[in-house]
């Protein structure tokens, strides 16, 4: 393709945290350009986020459904190629049944939808329709996550016996949604976030970095959600008891009220012979732990293709020693997407490492997980099957 590919942003107004990062991640590689927005619910806001992102005026549009309507009616060579959805979790799944209804491919924030039979009917029209759809699971966007998978699924390890994954943070150890904090007020509100609150927003993170880098699925948990901080409406920490589809046993934990904590997620998946350990804070490192001989440090990196997979490498932006952190794993799921994109426009066959990115049927699994884990928590059954 001798062009980049025009995107239309659906929410993200200038005032928008989400929405900021998904443009930075989606520019990085010069692949993607903003052509079209619905970008707030505000007409004022989204005009005045229209003209500061240098769209054209005919291309700021009030709401959604107008952009996707309009966006469709033009030339080929003009129209938007895909629709990003970067809206609270209650505003996803109307605007990207309609951008697949009419052609668009579609880029959204996690999770997925409000309601499995939301996100099931999402995948049924993307199969109709063979139309991507890319879900944002950021995590699984980092070089060493990647490499982490690559070893595990490659039998480095053995059989996977265990998997520990956290995720920390500390931004709602006070009632912050009643303190004005916008982005405390909607992800702590069931009408807008949806059944789960921590669970739902960071403990589904977890649950998709234990599946994507050990290859197996989750069948099986034993949850205890708590809502720590009086006057809340939704789960603000839990503990999840896995069980995976190849006899492993897993502990996940996520809280939004560990004080004092940032976004400190971390995993460990041990195996027969060895195991591995990465955390965020320290993205660019990856510690492999064996039975029999001392833990190796291995190290992401562009010049050092002779020791990492090439789904790693793919995803290594700059030399080693210089950290390539949150955006850059945010960058590379766009970059991915945008690839596969620009191989089927121009009639090609993406790579493997092209393909690697979260899709609908990732999406399906942590609607299912959320579903799950609140049913759990409300039991006095101590395992619930998880189903999807």
């Amino acid at each position: 393709m001798n062009r980049k590919l025009r995107m239309g942003m659906v929410g993200g107004g200038k005032d928008a945290f989400i929405g900021a990062i998904h443009r930075h991640a989606a520019f990085m590689d010069g692949l993607i350009e903003l052509t079209a927005g619905a970008l707030s619910i505000n007409p004022e806001i989204a005009k005045d986020s229209g003209k500061a992102y240098f769209l054209a005026e005919d291309r700021i549009y009030l709401t959604y459904d107008e952009m996707i309507s309009k966006e469709a009616t033009l030339p080929a060579d003009k129209r938007i190629d895909f629709v990003t959805i970067v809206t609270p979790n209650f505003a996803h799944f109307a605007p990207a049944m309609m951008a697949l209804d009419n052609g668009f491919h579609v880029v959204i924030e996690k999770p997925i939808t409000f309601t499995i039979d939301e996100a099931k009917q999402l995948k049924k029209k993307v199969e109709e329709t063979g139309l991507l759809l890319c879900l944002t699971h950021t995590y699984s966007g980092y070089p060493m996550v990647k490499q982490a998978r690559a070893m595990v699924q490659g039998g480095a390890f053995g059989k996977v016996r265990k998997v520990w994954v956290e995720y920390p943070q500390g931004w709602l150890s006070k009632l912050s949604e009643r303190e004005g904090n916008a982005q405390a007020a909607w992800r702590t509100d069931p009408k807008k976030s949806g059944k789960s609150g921590c669970m739902g927003d960071i403990g589904t993170h977890a649950a998709h970095l234990a599946e994507y880098i050990t290859g197996l699925e989750i069948t099986h948990l034993c949850a205890d959600l708590n809502v720590m901080v009086e006057g809340r409406m939704l789960d603000d920490d839990g503990n999840v008891l896995l069980k995976f589809n190849n006899g492993a046993a897993g502990v996940l934990m996520a809280s939004q009220v560990a004080a004092g904590e940032e976004n400190a997620l971390k995993i460990r998946i041990y195996g027969e012979k060895g195991g591995l350990e990465w955390a965020q804070h320290e993205p660019n490192t990856l510690l492999v732990k064996w039975l029999d001989q001392p833990t190796q440090i291995l190290r992401a990196g562009g010049n050092y293709g002779d020791r990492l997979s090439s789904f790693a490498t793919q995803n290594c932006r700059t030399p080693g020693g210089h950290p390539e952190g949150y955006l850059e794993a945010f960058g590379n799921i766009y970059r991915n997407f945008a690839m596969t994109l620009s191989a089927r426009i121009d009639g090609k066959q993406p790579t493997p490492e092209q393909l690697d990115f979260p899709r609908v049927d990732e999406g399906i699994r942590g609607m299912a997980f959320i579903d799950n884990v609140v049913a759990s928590g409300q039991s006095d059954k101590k395992w619930f099957e998880h189903k999807v």
